[in-house]
């Protein structure tokens, strides 16, 4: 595929965008695969599940979330307009709740009256806590032990939800190695249990599925940012760790090769210390958690540990639909490092009063970059995936302050 071969039908019938996604599983959970995705061919066009999904956005969430124009950091960057798309605004705070709503929707209509999750920053968490509580769901989260330390506020909002938070020890203690122990919690208990996956990863259908439920951010834009501005955006900025608020909102872009498509990942302390969190930058090909796409390995393929400030961008891998997205040429991905994150956190703070996730951060520094080289009549949307409660710790800390 080129960049402008139209229509977009990807992913093809067994999960694949070009040579990505697929589905790699244990004999165990070809069974579970095949049943979701029967569930969820059967109800994702069916009118009273899509009514009551729409329902739920709008009375439980809030959505529309509104689009934000960042005037006065415009104005001090001297080059294109910046736009915010609010998804901080959400209930629970980030982009992840809707994903998650359709998620507890499709394990309420398959009888799973129990729903596990990964979580790093803890906001898929949150927000799977949230769902399970709202349809009177057990709930199991699973996080590394570091991140259980840097995120004890999404941690106690959790318990507070009545999920139970399991810290994972082993490996890098991060976002990795709770997908890996919420595999195996799946794996025991597929019969009454539904994994609901925080990003557009894992084996098909978990990539494009929750591609689906996320692409309520792109499509509320597409009508506000002409209601806004008159036209669509010249950019849309959005970071990518496994890639769902990116995915999120470049979706129903795609098809409209006049707006650019820019992911942004973790470079850490820099792509050339090896201190990072950049796959689609720095990585190669491979197989991990169910499917194929860029990874962070060694020459023998196995998975290097990741950094970077933000938990929820600390993975080795991306959804395999991006990676189709860089070898196509459609959406480009570039590194930003932690320095960068925060004095882009401290300036969104400062100058629009508005404190962003540390993941949205890096989204906001290469817009920050980005905008003086272009005209003022030219217009950047960021996804303001989530706020930044989760992150005051992190930040005082890298700042040398006390809380």
């Amino acid at each position: 595929m080129k960049p402008n071969d139209l229509p977009y039908n990807y992913p093809d019938a067994s999960g694949h965008f070009g040579p990505y996604g697929g589905s790699f599983v244990s004999e165990t959970l070809v069974f579970a695969l095949e049943d979701l995705k029967k569930a969820y061919a059967n109800l994702k066009d069916d009118p009273a599940f899509k009514a009551e999904f729409a329902r739920e956005l709008k009375h439980f969430v809030g959505r529309p979330s509104p689009v934000y124009h960042a005037r006065r950091w415009s104005d001090e960057l001297g080059g294109a307009q910046i736009y915010f798309k609010r998804e901080d605004l959400n209930h629970t705070g980030a982009h992840k709740v809707n994903n998650t709503i359709g998620q507890a929707l499709l394990a309420r209509a398959m009888g799973k009256p129990r729903v596990i999750a990964e979580t790093g920053a803890g906001q898929h968490g949150v927000a799977t806590a949230t769902v399970a509580a709202r349809f009177g769901m057990k709930c199991v989260v699973y996080m590394g032990a570091t991140d259980v330390a840097r995120q004890a506020a999404n941690v106690y909002r959790m318990k507070l939800l009545g999920a139970e938070v399991v810290p994972v020890e082993s490996g890098s203690k991060t976002l990795k190695d709770a997908l890996n122990e919420a595999m195996r919690d799946w794996v025991t208990n597929v019969e009454d249990t539904f994994y609901i996956i925080g990003t557009v990863a894992g084996p098909h259908p978990y990539p494009a599925m929750v591609r689906d439920f996320n692409s309520v951010v792109g499509k509320e834009c597409l009508w506000q940012m002409p209601e806004l501005i008159g036209h669509q955006p010249d950019v849309i900025v959005a970071c990518v760790g496994g890639g769902s608020n990116a995915m999120g909102i470049f979706y129903d872009y795609i098809d409209k090769p006049g707006v650019r498509l820019v992911g942004v990942e973790a470079g850490g302390e820099g792509v050339e210390s090896g201190h990072h969190a950049a796959s689609l930058t720095a990585g190669t090909p491979g197989v991990l958690h169910g499917n194929r796409t860029y990874l962070l390995q060694d020459a023998n393929g196995q998975i290097t540990e990741t950094h970077s400030v933000s938990a929820g961008l600390d993975y080795p891998g991306v959804g395999p639909e991006h990676a189709w997205l860089k070898d196509t040429g459609r959406a480009e991905y570039v590194p930003i490092n932690d320095n960068e994150a925060l004095e882009a956190f401290h300036h969104c703070c400062r100058i629009e009063g508005i404190i962003p996730a540390l993941e949205t951060s890096h989204a906001l520094a290469y817009a920050a970059k980005l905008a003086p080289s272009l005209p003022k009549d030219k217009s950047i949307l960021v996804n303001l995936s989530g706020r930044g409660d989760k992150d005051m710790h992190t930040v005082a800390q890298a700042s040398g302050l006390k809380m």
